[in-house]
């Protein structure tokens, strides 16, 4: 997934982005609400994690005007406002999701990966496919019932494919899921990641489309 985290406060922000990029995951972090607002028009993120108090406004009014534009993009507020009627604020104004400060990096994963299988339309965290059996929010992969270690690249990558079952994702598309902005990325970093889940998965796990993209493979 591609991540726009919203978050001014420096220490926290580095250990949610780090945890995130541990996920293998790609974030994207600003500090203010008008860099949100340039991210947001620049890329297609899959969740924005969003603090309420930011040096230039408040975050529920960046969120208002993200749903009001019919942005469906799902959306986690972080913050220190931990009042019922702040979360009930938050949840109105179309959060899917309030978490509290401080939290649980190890929690922050497994909500990000619950809004976002709710969001994918498959809130079972359980998938089979074929000779495999992947668990979503243990991040974990059986093929005939034998664990398979994935680096965590490699299960972003698998993940970006199960979320899309059937559509073709281009090498960009892939790219934008896996790494941030400013990172750099080898012109075969995608086919190398490509290579090696074949080897652990199955050849027939992943489709390719010669000069267009990839595909989760028939089960």
């Amino acid at each position: 997934m591609r991540i726009l985290l919203v978050e001014d406060d420096t220490v926290l922000g580095a250990a949610v982005r780090d945890q995130i990029a541990g996920d293998g995951q790609s974030v994207d972090w600003v500090t203010r609400l008008d860099a949100a607002g340039d991210a947001v028009r620049g890329a297609a993120y899959d969740l924005i994690l969003l603090d309420l108090m930011l040096p230039d406004g408040r975050g529920i009014g960046f969120l208002k005007a993200l749903r009001a534009r019919g942005d469906v993009t799902p959306v986690i507020i972080l913050t220190a406002l931990d009042q019922v009627s702040d979360r009930i604020e938050g949840l109105n104004a179309g959060a899917d999701d309030y978490l509290a400060k401080p939290f649980d990096l190890a929690e922050l994963s497994a909500r990000i990966g619950s809004v976002s299988r709710r969001y994918s339309g498959n809130p079972n965290p359980i998938i089979s496919h074929g000779a495999l059996d992947i668990d979503l929010a243990r991040r974990s992969v059986h093929r005939e019932g034998r664990p398979v270690p994935l680096t965590a690249r490699e299960w972003a990558l698998l993940e970006a494919l199960l979320a899309r079952p059937g559509q073709l994702l281009s090498k960009a598309q892939l790219e934008d899921k896996l790494y941030a902005f400013d990172a750099e990325v080898e012109s075969n970093t995608i086919e190398v990641h490509v290579s090696r889940l074949r080897k652990k998965l199955g050849a027939e796990v992943i489709e390719t489309e010669r000069g267009l993209g990839y595909r989760l493979g028939r089960a």
